[in-house]
């Protein structure tokens, strides 16, 4: 059995301004996912952040460039790459995995 290196943290959050603990296990998970910093915001401002960015998203109308089909993308495609509708988009992605 292996024994973690990593102890609880008490970290204060940039948005509220309350304390929250940042554990042993979500620093072993951000050292997996090669995150180098931890958190600035407690549970409940980085989900109040989420949702506030995904109701601000702006919908840009694309034909996808694989079927052909028009969609709506949650961001502004550059110009010259190729953009994929859910559906393709879906699929590509579960052929990678």
């Amino acid at each position: 059995m292996q024994t973690s290196n990593f102890q609880d943290q008490t970290l204060v959050c940039k948005d509220c301004g309350k304390q929250f603990v940042w554990t042993a296990g979500e620093q072993e998970f951000y050292q997996q996912k090669g995150f180098d910093n931890p958190p600035f915001r407690c549970g409940d401002c980085r989900q109040k952040r989420k949702a506030d960015r995904m109701t601000d998203r702006q919908m840009t109308k694309i034909t996808c460039s694989n079927c052909g089909k028009e969609d709506e993308v949650p961001f502004v495609p550059r110009k010259g790459t190729g953009v994929l509708c859910r559906e393709c988009f879906s699929k590509q992605r579960q052929s990678q995995g």
